[in-house]
């Protein structure tokens, strides 16, 4: 995918996890090497449930510490706030007015809120403010504004590349050639990395283990995996176990072939394998954890990279708005 433009955002709403860093933020990092990579920590999407500005900062700077120090590559990479750019809502109040009602109907966001209280028994748009309802609109500004050939997503976020699709042939059709169609890319593990309880790794089910937790914090979650009752000399099937399955994101092909031998063979306890993985995540972990710690105690630092990713986001966006302006206004 050399010589194609990335575009992904990520919400700044609260702790990411190994989830995150497994089907997201590691293949981002890795595609920013070799890709102009546009990346936005997306605060705007954030306004229509967050309400906690002060926390709303610090997520901001969590994430862009957390990119960083996992080795973003700052010269192909851009990345800044979204509410830095003028140009996304600006483009998206353009994109309102050639988007059909019937397309933001289809929303998951939205069905998802009204199925919601529908089962509470309540009125079907019963908090739903219309920053939940237009999200998608605000999305597809997002991804059109940098002439995104790719954007990463999971496959729940799938819609909102194939909505911006949309809105990009409806405003194309109408004034011509004007923005860029997108593709959705989604990632092999996205959405696939077991939490505590063997459930997807998510903060609604409770069951996260925090990406850059200290040590002692690391292992009292990792020894809270749930298992089987399988005793130390049973064999255990490795590729049913969360243990395992967290592992091999981690190690070494040589060393995920040895660890389910161990599986396999019998002879090793769950203790034993939770210590093992913690050994090993905590230290895949420690040289990037350190400096995600400087960066945080330093957000001068964060302040010049987000203000520096903006000035050069910013650039292509002013080019991009005056195209649809043009179009739209003369």
């Amino acid at each position: 995918m050399s010589d194609k433009i990335v575009l992904t955002g990520i919400k700044p709403t609260g702790t990411l996890h190994l989830g995150n860093y497994v089907g997201a933020l590691k293949p981002l990092v890795e595609m920013s090497k070799s890709n102009t990579t546009f990346m936005f920590i997306a605060d705007l999407h954030a306004l229509n449930f967050m309400r906690d500005a002060a926390a709303l900062r610090r997520h901001t700077y969590e994430i862009a510490a957390i990119l960083v120090a996992l080795g973003l590559d700052l010269k192909n990479a851009v990345l800044f706030r979204q509410s830095d750019i003028v140009q996304v809502p600006q483009l998206s109040n353009m994109l309102m007015n050639v988007t059909p009602k019937g397309l933001m109907n289809r929303a998951h966001s939205y069905k998802a809120a009204m199925d919601k209280n529908a089962a509470a028994g309540l009125d079907t748009d019963a908090g739903v403010n219309m920053g939940l309802y237009t999200y998608p609109v605000l999305m597809a500004a997002d991804i059109l504004l940098y002439n995104a050939d790719i954007v990463p997503v999971g496959a729940d976020q799938k819609q909102h590349v194939e909505f911006a699709r949309d809105i990009a042939g409806y405003f194309n059709n109408i004034y011509g050639e004007t923005f860029k169609m997108p593709e959705p890319v989604i990632g092999a593990d996205t959405g696939i990395i077991p939490g505590l309880d063997g459930r997807k790794m998510s903060k609604s089910y409770d069951n996260i283990i925090p990406l850059f937790a200290p040590s002692a914090e690391l292992k009292k979650k990792i020894m809270r995996i749930i298992t089987d009752s399988k005793l130390p000399e049973e064999p255990k099937d490795p590729d049913t176990s969360t243990i395992f399955q967290l592992y091999k994101h981690f190690a070494t092909a040589q060393e995920v072939a040895a660890f389910r031998d161990k599986f396999v063979a019998g002879g090793m306890g769950y203790g034993t394998a939770k210590t093992i993985l913690f050994e090993k995540i905590d230290s895949a972990l420690a040289a990037p954890r350190a400096e995600y710690e400087r960066l945080m105690a330093n957000t001068d630092l964060l302040d010049k990279i987000l203000v520096d990713g903006a000035a050069r986001a910013r650039a292509v966006a002013e080019q991009t708005y005056a195209r649809a302006h043009r179009a739209m206004l003369g």
